[in-house]
């Protein structure tokens, strides 16, 4: 793809841009924490499934990549206990958030994956795609707003860890949604809260996603574009459920070709997006 080249002044350091805000996921966009929660998740679940197994009698069937990217990946995480066990035609009580570590609800084995996750975390450092980081600095000098969206409810954690908090405007994560009665990707309202807080318009913004999940939630949003980033070799996935470009990294891409895409192809006035929570909290 090649788009007229984006000019910049110092004296109006955006002349000529088209839109005015990148939102960014956080896990395998920013940070390559994504092995991380997938590991997670797989020791959490194969512990599950092999004890159903010893006491159903049924064979033992491991969780994988693949569900992994199908049913968890990008939601909220008791979302993606319920997703996966409906999958495997799994009945189990919700439980409650506060349900200690352990398999006797979706929210205990949500908690189970979630101490999996953080025990990973403390013994790590986290580390950012370098490309991505390159592209927020190109937006800086741009002025172009910054926010992050993330269905993860350990996302200060992780950001400060990785350095990077100061870098967003705003962020909307799992703690945020769950204060706001948010429903989780693919429904667009985090991102839809994130354009909130950053005074923009959805049809000027561009939404950053590696999740299946999150390209969906650009699509229903009807924000001006969804990027997918193909980390696990499924471009036409992100492509067919609502992702406007697919690239493997963000090095593929240039500011020129996304302001090309809002001058051509975006139109001026946005359609009707689907329905979000309708209250808000500062940033």
């Amino acid at each position: 793809m090649r788009g007229r080249p984006a000019t910049f002044s110092s004296d109006n350091p955006r002349p000529d841009l088209f839109f005015d805000a990148v939102i960014f996921d956080m896990d395998g966009v920013i940070t390559d924490t994504a092995s991380l929660h997938a590991a997670a998740w797989k020791e959490m679940f194969d512990d599950f499934l092999e004890a159903l197994s010893g006491e159903t009698g049924t064979p033992f069937s491991s969780f994988t990549q693949s569900d992994y990217l199908a049913y968890v990946d990008g939601r909220p995480r008791y979302d993606g206990v319920r997703a996966f066990l409906a999958s495997r035609g799994i009945a189990l009580a919700d439980g409650e958030p506060s349900d200690l570590p352990g398999s006797q609800s979706v929210c205990a084995l949500g908690n189970r994956k979630d101490q999996a996750f953080n025990q990973s975390l403390d013994t790590r450092e986290v580390s950012l795609f370098a490309s991505t980081m390159a592209f927020i600095e190109a937006l800086r000098a741009r002025q172009v707003k910054l926010g992050v969206a993330t269905s993860s409810k350990n996302g200060v954690k992780i950001l400060q860890k990785a350095g990077v908090l100061d870098l967003f405007e705003t962020r909307v994560d799992g703690v945020t949604a769950a204060e706001m009665g948010l429903q989780g990707k693919p429904a667009p309202d985090i991102f839809a809260i994130a354009c909130e807080r950053l005074g923009v318009m959805r049809h000027r913004t561009v939404v950053v996603e590696d999740a299946v999940s999150g390209v969906a939630a650009g699509a229903r949003g009807r924000f001006g574009l969804t990027i997918g980033i193909a980390r696990e070799d499924n471009r036409e996935e992100l492509k067919r459920r609502g992702a406007d470009m697919v690239v493997s990294d963000l090095s593929e891409i240039t500011l020129g070709e996304i302001d090309h895409w809002f001058e051509h192809f975006v139109r001026t006035r946005p359609g009707a997006p689907d329905s979000i929570h309708s209250g808000s909290i500062s940033s």
